[in-house]
């Protein structure tokens, strides 16, 4: 459901009536860029700032600037941009803090990055120590600096200011604000060639052009001392670039201009580099007992494997791998260095001239190997290289000065299963949940051998005895004193992570729990409440039951002769007229081919009053559950009612209320009558397990209508964006499956994000919520006819 703004009315309270003004005016844009925490994270930094006594703007411009802060960077950096406004407002003025706040959304955009943006505030307080008044200036040039200066930039361009101009303070004030020739000279001298932020759109598009999938990207400083960037790297599927590149020019200022590789195409090549290890790196290699030559060997064979088998795909990238390798140097190399160089280049070139006896025996060897695909190709071929290596008469391998020189090629760091991160293990224990183990055991088994008679859900092992154990000086059983009501085995389901674009294997768990039963009464004062309604719905139902065998007529075949047509067909051949050959009747029994899944969500917020009654919507899900069930009783199409909510991943609660094989008697209206809302919305995982049980209708047309007060959410989840984007595709793999998902959302700001769940045609948003037990039956009616 969406989220008011008076639920935080204590936090609102806190702030100045200009302020709240501006709040309630940007609520709906900061309700739907943060999350619930962020939005309760939002509000205290508001009140924080307010509380410091610096004037309203600062509040004002705090409120306005951090959504789209947010939605450029995410909400955790909120924390840390309120701490350290509060740190530096003994150091500056509130009118600077401001500044602070408003520009920070421009650095977000910029950066693209989160934890560039943190080394962005250290830079700020770097100035707030050195230059405090340069400070007011180089914000307001802010856009212009960081449209040419990496975040290194930017630090030593800032330093060289503050160093220069320590005394004069009217010469810090031309500086940065670019009024001063050291200013656009340093400027110059710092500039890069392509920022990552301006071209990391078009590298996305590139990428899924090429490889057809999506791969997620993230910019990193360089040393702060120099201009070189970092290494590209891989680190939990996620791709980190450097945020800047000059173009290459491999024989230096003197490079011919059809040398020189632009900035735009380094990236394409680092980019592909890195997305084939993702792509054909399946297996992590082992470290142990490999000495600092052997490692550095294997990972040259593994990335000459993997370029290798994107060459095979993508034949032109062997031109742009090779335009990026160091100029070939055949005279006698004096480091290790220089071998694996060469052999790098050697191993990418189609028809190598290196003289080198070592460097031919390695491609000789890497290209008779039967299988690339072979997950320890590289570590066997490194192995078998690394012996003749030691051999030769050379200084002893450096990793630091010995390594690839190729600008494009990552530090490999995630072909390797490390001891202290092993991948393997990490992926494991995340994205695959532990089987528990149940054993049904006899009594004396139990009694003797039990190791913990109060182990939780979440031991490893459960016995369970096949029948229940009475006590006799009692004379009832132990679970009924002691015992919690009893699970199902539990159900994994794969969870759609749009960042990375894959499904997290056996992510969320669904685990099937009785419903409690209520009281009848309950059911029968809704039938009675809501009799208008019984009534209009009896016409309807009788138009809908089928009437048994229906004659089609007009038929070139069938299975009666249609005594009108034949007559009209004799009275055509009396007169010489070509006869109507249709005068068969065909019968066709009329009967529905239809399932139905009614899935209710049950979270917390179904048990908010309707505003202005004083009955919840759980009230109103319930009786247009009642109501749509009575219907479906007289129709006779076979329908399910279940139900759900979540408490986080591990454990999404899901309740059976009636089965397609069940009737729909006493049992069930019991059930209906004692249902209770809690916890959260995981709807993905519950749309799955749904799904499961509609696949084993043997029906033509299955239809799942889900009930629900809002969007997709849990405990667990920060990013607003992951459960919708999960639930999209559960919609979507459910329509696969010949299962149609309908929403009827009791939402009234549900238009913002349920189209873009269900799809445009396939959801109902009723916006005045007490109308649901009338809208309900009625909208199952005008879908099933």
């Amino acid at each position: 459901m969406a989220i008011h703004l008076e639920e935080f009315q204590e936090l609102v309270d806190e702030l100045p009536s200009g302020a709240q003004d501006v709040l309630r005016a940007s609520w709906n844009e900061a309700a739907r860029a943060f999350s619930s925490r962020g939005l309760d994270n939002f509000l205290k930094g508001a009140a924080a700032l307010h509380q410091l006594g610096r004037g309203e703007e600062l509040v004002i411009t705090y409120l306005q600037s951090m959504p789209e802060l947010a939605r450029a960077i995410g909400e955790d950096v909120l924390p840390d941009l309120v701490n350290f406004l509060l740190a530096m407002a003994s150091k500056t003025s509130g009118q600077v803090l401001a500044l602070i706040a408003a520009t920070a959304p421009l650095a977000g955009q910029r950066l693209g990055d989160e934890e560039l943006f943190r080394q962005f505030l250290s830079v700020l307080s770097l100035m707030l120590a050195q230059a405090p008044r340069g400070l007011r200036p180089m914000l307001e040039n802010l856009e212009r600096l960081l449209s040419q200066l990496t975040l290194g930039g930017l630090r030593r361009w800032a330093q060289w200011g503050a160093q220069a101009y320590k005394a004069d303070f009217d010469g810090q004030v031309a500086y940065f604000s670019l009024q001063s020739p050291d200013a656009l000279s340093m400027l110059q001298q710092e500039r890069k060639g392509t920022l990552f932020v301006d071209v990391q759109r078009r590298l996305n598009i590139y990428l899924r052009a090429m490889w057809g999938r999506d791969f997620f990207m993230r910019p990193t400083a360089g040393d702060y001392e120099n201009r070189e960037g970092l290494k590209p790297f891989i680190e939990r599927y996620v791709i980190h670039i450097a945020d800047a590149y000059d173009d290459f020019r491999p024989l230096g200022p003197d490079t011919p201009s059809e040398q020189i590789v632009s900035a735009l195409d380094v990236y394409r090549a680092a980019a592909n580099h890195c997305a084939a290890h993702l792509v054909f790196t399946t297996e992590p290699l082992s470290m142990q007992a490999l000495s600092p030559l052997q490692i550095g060997l294997i990972e040259v064979i593994e990335d000459a494997r993997v370029e290798a088998l994107a060459i095979a795909q993508f034949p032109n990238m062997r031109e742009a791998w090779l335009a990026l390798q160091p100029p070939a140097d055949y005279s006698e190399p004096k480091t290790v260095g220089d071998l694996l160089n060469r052999l790098a280049r050697a191993l990418l070139e189609e028809h190598s001239a290196d003289p080198h006896p070592w460097v031919q025996q390695g491609v000789a060897h890497f290209r008779a190997q039967p299988d690339l695909l072979d997950a320890k190709f590289s570590w066997n071929v490194g192995i078998d290289l690394s012996h003749p290596l030691v051999a030769l008469d050379l200084p002893e391998y450096n990793r630091r000065t010995d390594g690839l020189r190729a600008l494009y090629r990552d530090d490999n760091r995630a072909i390797w299963e490390l001891e202290e991160y092993d991948e393997a293990q990490a992926l494991q224990a995340t994205w695959e949940t532990q089987q528990q183990v149940r054993r049904k055991v006899s009594v004396m088994e139990m009694v003797n051998e039990v190791d913990n008679e109060f182990a939780g859900d979440d031991a490893q092992e459960v016995w369970i005895l096949p029948t229940e154990f009475y006590l006799d000086q009692e004379g009832v059983t132990i679970n009924s004193l002691e015992g919690r009501p009893p699970i199902s085995e539990p159900f994994h389901y794969p969870e759609w992570d749009y960042q990375i674009q894959l499904d997290r294997p056996s992510w969320a768990t669904v685990l099937e729990r009785h419903p409690p039963v209520g009281d009848l009464a309950v059911i029968d004062a809704i039938l009675a409440e809501h009799k208008p309604v019984v009534s209009r719905l009896k016409f309807l139902i009788e138009s809908m039951i089928p009437q048994g065998l229906q004659r089609i007529r007009r038929q070139e075949d069938g299975d009666d002769i249609d005594i009108d047509a034949a007559v009209r067909a004799m009275t055509d051949v009396r007169m010489g007229v070509q006869p109507d050959p249709r005068i068969m009747v065909r019968l066709k029994r009329a009967q529905r081919d239809l399932a139905v899944m009614v899935l209710l969500d049950m979270s917390e917020s179904s048990n908010d009053k309707v505003r202005g009654h004083d009955y919840s919507v759980l009230d109103l899900t319930r009786a247009a559950t009642v109501l749509l069930a009575e219907a479906l009783q007289r129709i006779g199409d076979p329908f399910a009612i279940h139900g759900f909510c979540s408490d986080g991943r591990h454990d999404v609660h899901y309740y059976r209320f009636k089965d397609f094989d069940q009737p729909y008697g006493d049992l069930a209206r019991a059930r209906l009558a004692g249902m209770k809302g809690s916890y959260s919305t995981r709807m993905g995982a519950a749309l799955r397990h749904a799904g499961h049980y509609l696949e084993q209708q043997p029906k033509r047309k299955k239809i799942c209508f889900v009930v629900t007060d809002g969007e997709p959410a849990d405990n667990d989840v920060r990013d607003p964006q992951y459960l919708r984007h999960d639930t999209k595709r559960a919609v979507e793999q459910l329509l696969q499956q010949g299962v149609t998902v309908y929403a009827l959302s009791l939402d009234p700001h549900a238009d913002l994000y349920v189209s873009r769940i269900f799809g445009v045609k396939n959801f109902t948003v009723i916006d005045k919520v007490e109308r649901l037990p009338e809208k309900l039956p009625m909208l199952y009616m005008s879908l099933t006819r």
